[in-house]
């Protein structure tokens, strides 16, 4: 069993003990073996740490943008030399398999930093000629900002808020999930090594008190939040105490739409990332299939045989496909919801139970489960469930889909299935979605705004659109002729 060192905190640019004197057991998901003690930072910890960001933001803010730029360019480079060990630690951590880890996590991380690394010189302000005077705009940093992270894609999630925030010349105090708190003094790490001076990134770890000390701070211009409706609430009734700026990429309850002119084999694929990918931890999942009724039987009797052939198995094994789920409370939460789809007549066609065999009852694993003959007001077909469950209904007719589509609280994610382009485009435009994908799913190149409708959050993430959530504008009016005053 691999054991790590005591996790500190990571302040000013060095690892430090919490003064609170307190620590949790970080537990591995997948074995529930212990991987470290971690430090938990209290209201003075969390104190230190925004002050040392105040301090260094003080000498990132005045760098040029192309100085900022060579720095993230370096911490991308850096990111990706280290990829196969923090990808371990991530699986560790996580659970999920290390395929994934491998390929996606720490690589979707540094092409975030690299994408930043590039903007950062090239922000700018305007002019405007008004005849005897001119004004000019100035896109100036917010100042110390809070990043509060999820524990599906720690070290993405990091760099997501991260990047854009310091390219912007911020400061930013982060504090990952408390259930994977490894990657993020790593990334730490790598900020430094790159030549980000001390305080400019810190990392604070700890549960609910430590991020509502962040969430209430005085000196804290801004938080990102990604997490739960419910936090997302008390975190924005947080900012608003000191009039915050807030960025929260929250939960969802996507539908995947599949119309009967679909490419069905592409449909079925896409329908396995969007429910099982990740064991099926990912916010924007399109849980909820609609499936056009002339092509549902056909979509189900290709979907079955690709489920089956999925390995549950050791994270940590190259040919494992699904992992383990974060916690064993998030396990039963999952086994919950499976048997209220059971009780209220969902057709329960493939998987519904844990897996245990091969040394996995130690672990939080869940068989790859299908539910068909869904209706809309099942429990299973409206509560986020966050785990490998999907749930297949069926539909007639582009209205009907997009008004079932339309009816939830959530509005993070959207998929259309169709070979119609004009369909495809007709129908995104009426979905109350964020982001929306035509003959794919899951796909969020970095390039691309990312975040939600309705419940699923406030702001985006990702793209030219963070630039906008990480600054601010300064208008400067300046005469060129006499004043004239009327007394």
């Amino acid at each position: 069993m691999k054991r790590f060192p005591e996790q500190k905190l990571h302040i000013d640019g060095a690892y430090v003990a919490a003064t609170s004197g307190r620590t949790f057991e970080n537990v591995n998901p997948a074995t529930g073996e212990a991987l470290c003690a971690v430090h938990v930072a209290d209201a003075g910890d969390v104190d230190r740490a925004v002050a040392a960001a105040a301090r260094g933001f003080e000498t990132w803010s005045r760098m040029g943008g192309a100085e900022r730029g060579r720095v993230l360019m370096e911490a991308a480079r850096l990111l990706r030399a280290r990829n196969d060990e923090l990808a371990e630690i991530e699986v560790l951590d996580t659970g999920k398999p290390i395929s994934e880890a491998r390929g996606v996590d720490v690589a979707s991380g540094a092409d975030c930093v690299e994408y930043y690394a590039g903007l950062a010189p090239s922000l700018h302000g305007e002019h405007f000629d008004l005849g005897s005077a001119f004004a000019y705009t100035r896109r100036e940093p917010l100042g110390v900002c809070a990043g509060i992270g999820a524990w599906n894609y720690p070290l993405q999630i990091a760099c997501w808020k991260s990047g854009p925030a310091l390219a912007c010349g911020n400061a930013m105090v982060f504090k990952p999930s408390e259930e994977t708190p490894l990657t993020a003094a790593r990334l730490a790490e790598i900020y430094a090594g790159a030549g980000l001076p001390p305080g400019v990134f810190n990392v604070v770890q700890g549960g609910t008190e430590t991020g509502r000390a962040l969430t209430r701070h005085p000196d804290v211009a801004k938080v990102s939040l990604t997490g739960g409706v419910d936090t997302g609430k008390v975190v924005m009734a947080d900012a608003a105490a000191t009039v915050k700026h807030v960025t929260l990429e929250l939960g969802g309850k996507s539908p995947l739409i599949i119309f009967a002119d679909a490419d069905l084999d592409n449909a079925v694929s896409a329908a396995l990332m969007a429910n099982f990918y990740t064991q099926g931890e990912i916010c924007s999942n399109g849980t909820r299939v609609f499936v056009e009724r002339p092509i549902h039987d056909a979509f189900v009797e290709r979907l079955l045989p690709r489920v089956e052939a999925m390995k549950v198995g050791d994270p940590l094994d190259p040919e494992t496909t699904v992992g383990s789920l974060i916690s064993r409370e998030h396990l039963d939460k999952v086994m919950d919801y499976i048997e209220a789809g059971k009780r209220e007549g969902a057709e329960l066609v493939i998987g519904g139970g844990r897996a245990v065999e091969g040394g996995l009852g130690s672990g939080n694993f869940v068989m790859p489960t299908v539910f068909d003959r869904c209706e809309d007001d099942m429990t299973i077909m409206k509560d986020e469930i966050f785990g490998p469950v999907m749930g297949v209904l069926t539909f007639d007719g582009e209205d009907e889909a997009v008004a079932r589509a339309n009816a939830t609280e959530f509005g993070l994610a959207a998929g259309v299935f169709t070979r119609d382009l004009a369909r495809g485009h007709r129908v995104v435009a009426r979905l109350q979605a964020g982001t929306c994908w035509i003959n794919n799913y899951n796909v969020t190149p970095i390039e691309m705004p990312f975040g939600g409708y309705k419940h699923s959050g406030l702001g985006r993430e990702n793209s030219l659109a963070a630039i906008e959530h990480y600054t601010q504008r300064k208008s400067v009016y300046v005469e060129l002729g006499d004043v004239e005053a009327p007394f």
